[in-house]
């Protein structure tokens, strides 16, 4: 016999309770009687044959089930208003148009260039590129805003679909008067003593934990500073602190002669991590993360 599949808007009642952390609250925000909204409840309970509150007095606490019901129900819920929402402008004849969200440690450049097979097989969809920061970007694929997150390095994701679709080659950038700026390749043990330019402290960018534990594995602990300016190119961040940035732009003089990119050795590879709502299908997506080898550059 075939399970049943939660009833979305019983769905909604019971995250909303959950959230709220009782019916009361959760009534009042749903604009329900708190009669209607636990017969809701119970009713979605009863469909999925697991209780999902335990009860006492007016408090209520999840139970095991109700708390992976929490979990996947949200991405349940939310991947049902992306696809509600594909229909309509389907149906609407409105123009496609694919957001793509990343960090500010790729580039535009580097996204386009991500993205040009899907750019190029779609040539009746329009594509909106938005830097964003980390905790925004997983945010917004989350509720559908944004179809696809670009980001340096790799986390598993517990909420969300994710694959590498790539790999770039750091390098390493220095303000041209620099003692390294006259080097054809730097050593990592060469940054022993130098400041690390970084666009967020550590533990609040994969990508700049990723940096950090690259120095740590060459047998260092890093200093570093963090960008006071927010959103333009990693190559420009040694104009503004004066320290060392890891950077993945080719090697040779940038921003007007006044910061030398160098070639790092050994060789490190920062990966590019894609992000994409679970529960939702796209084939401008699929162009991008079919899996495949990944491309290094």
């Amino acid at each position: 016999m075939a399970r049943a599949v939660p009833d979305l808007r019983r769905l909604r009642h019971f995250i909303a309770v959950a959230d709220a952390g009782g019916f009361t609250r959760a009534a009042e925000a749903l604009h329900l009687s708190q009669q209607a909204l636990s017969s809701s409840v119970q009713q979605l309970e009863k469909e999925l044959d697991a209780k999902l509150f335990d009860r006492v007095g007016r408090q209520v606490t999840l139970t095991r089930a109700g708390r992976l019901l929490l979990a996947e129900g949200q991405t349940l819920l939310a991947a049902a208003h992306t696809v509600a929402d594909h229909v309509h402008r389907a149906g609407a004849e409105a123009e496609a148009v694919f957001v793509v969200g990343h960090t500010p440690a790729l580039s535009g450049a580097e996204v386009y260039t991500l993205m040009d097979p899907a750019i190029t097989a779609f040539t009746d969809a329009s594509f909106t590129f938005r830097q964003m920061f980390p905790d925004v970007l997983v945010a917004g694929v989350l509720d559908g805003s944004v179809h696809l997150g670009l980001r340096r390095g790799v986390v598993p994701p517990s909420n969300l679909a994710g694959a590498v679709i790539g790999y770039d080659r750091v390098r390493v950038a220095v303000p041209a008067d620099h003692r390294l700026a006259i080097r054809r390749k730097v050593d990592i043990h060469d940054l022993v003593s130098e400041r690390i330019a970084l666009w967020a402290p550590p533990g609040a960018s994969y990508y700049s934990d990723f940096l950090m534990s690259a120095c740590r594995r060459a047998g260092f602990e890093p200093g570093y500073q963090v960008s006071r300016v927010q959103g333009g190119a990693t190559v420009a961040a040694p104009l503004t602190t004066g320290a060392v940035a890891f950077v993945t732009t080719p090697a040779g003089p940038a921003m007007n002669g006044r910061v030398m990119v160098v070639e790092l050795a050994p060789v490190l590879h920062v990966p590019v991590q894609a992000l994409w709502q679970r529960h939702t299908s796209s084939a401008v997506r699929d162009a991008v993360v079919t899996p495949r080898s990944p491309v290094t550059r």
